[in-house]
């Protein structure tokens, strides 16, 4: 992020475990959700948390996948280096 001069409003230390209630808020006041696991990208439409969006924001210890950035009404989940540049410019 300092490449491109972005600054965050809020940083969350790895101690502070994210779960399945901080998901489905983060879920409910986005507009568009992308989860990155991997080379694997998915897209869901946020507002009303669907099960399928906040599982996919998790991690298999049910803690919420890092980094997770919220941009405007996107939420960014996991780390994909081109969903990153595509959507965080």
């Amino acid at each position: 992020m300092d490449g491109k001069k972005i600054e965050p409003a809020e940083v969350v230390p790895a101690s502070r475990k994210l779960g399945r209630e901080d998901a489905v808020a983060l879920a409910r006041a986005a507009r568009r959700i992308i989860v990155a696991k991997g080379k694997k990208v998915d897209e869901f439409k946020g507002g009303a948390a669907s099960d399928d969006a906040v599982d996919a924001m998790l991690g298999p210890t049910g803690n919420l996948r890092a980094p997770t950035i919220r941009s405007g009404k996107t939420l960014l989940v996991g780390f994909n280096e081109d969903a990153f540049r595509e959507h965080l410019g």
